[in-house]
């Protein structure tokens, strides 16, 4: 089972191209998209959860046209959308039995299974009778899984899902996204590259609409390996680096700017080479369209 997206373009109509001709196969698996903010992330997810239409393009499922066949994607598909909305004074077991109705699950002693079942698998079940208001954001994300695994879906998409979280919040997070990953395709959409890092075998990396790179990590790291160089400068020198290197991030540490540059050759001046990371991946790729030092 994969899903492929042929040429997809998507403008605005404000003359914002959110969209340039993205191709992509995206296997069985968890797979993440990675991109700035801005970069067409919410719209490519919104476009294959048939949400919204695409002016170019197409996109298979399993060999269900997505863009002509809505109803039968829909049937396959979870959502995890960024923000979503939820009932405040909702108990989280009497809202997902709701979405269960909705999903065509008419029985109520199999309603009743199905809702019991989920809430255990996001370790909600305790707080079932909760209403959902005053859920935490960790507990809210976990109530989105559990609503977009409703009917058993062979597509799931997650937009954002661990912006906001704590550590032990994200750590249970990924821990679940990972086992619903065994046997399903899952777009984790973010612009957090641990997120990836830590849960994906394979990615892509998209800025301004376009593909940039996509295979599995590793790929990723082949093609920067060797060529990453660090250096520690004053933030008063960074502007007359930037100019001599091809600066692709930095970090301020005690004080001074810890900076990353991209090169072929070894560059001197007190560089030292140092181990690639995805991060590094991530901030070439970006480089090419964008400065990353201003995103």
């Amino acid at each position: 089972m994969e899903l492929v997206i042929s040429n997809l373009t998507k403008t605005y109509p404000n003359g914002v191209r959110a969209l340039n001709s993205i191709s992509l196969t995206v296997p069985q698996g968890m797979f993440g998209l990675l991109g700035p903010n801005g970069a067409g992330k919410s719209t490519l997810m919104r476009t294959i959860a048939t949400l919204q239409e695409a002016d170019l393009g197409t996109i298979t499922l399993d060999g269900i046209d997505v863009l002509k066949d809505k109803q039968a994607v829909r049937e396959r598909l979870g959502y995890l959308p960024q923000d979503f909305g939820l009932y405040p004074k909702i108990s989280a077991e009497t809202m997902l039995d709701h979405i269960a109705q909705m999903k065509g699950i008419g029985k109520k002693t199999e309603r009743k299974e199905l809702v019991e079942a989920l809430l255990n698998r996001v370790n909600l079940f305790k707080d079932r009778k909760k209403a959902l208001g005053t859920f935490s954001g960790g507990m809210r994300q976990r109530f989105g899984i559990a609503q977009a695994l409703v009917g058993n879906p062979s597509l799931i998409i997650v937009d954002e899902p661990t912006a906001g979280l704590d550590p032990s919040e994200r750590n249970r997070f990924y821990n679940l996204l990972s086992e619903i990953g065994e046997n399903t395709i899952v777009i984790l959409s973010t612009h957090i590259v641990e997120d990836v890092n830590t849960l994906c075998s394979n990615m892509a990396i998209i800025c301004m609409g376009e593909v940039l790179m996509q295979g599995k990590p590793k790929d990723g790291l082949a093609m920067v390996n060797g060529k990453i160089f660090q250096k520690s400068i004053e933030k008063s020198d960074l502007d007359q680096y930037r100019k001599e290197y091809q600066v692709i991030s930095t970090k301020l540490i005690s004080g001074k700017l810890s900076l990353r540059i991209e090169s072929e050759e070894a560059p001197g001046n007190g560089f030292e080479p140092v181990p690639a990371d995805l991060e590094d991946v991530y901030f070439s790729f970006i480089s090419r369209k964008v400065d990353p030092i201003t995103i």
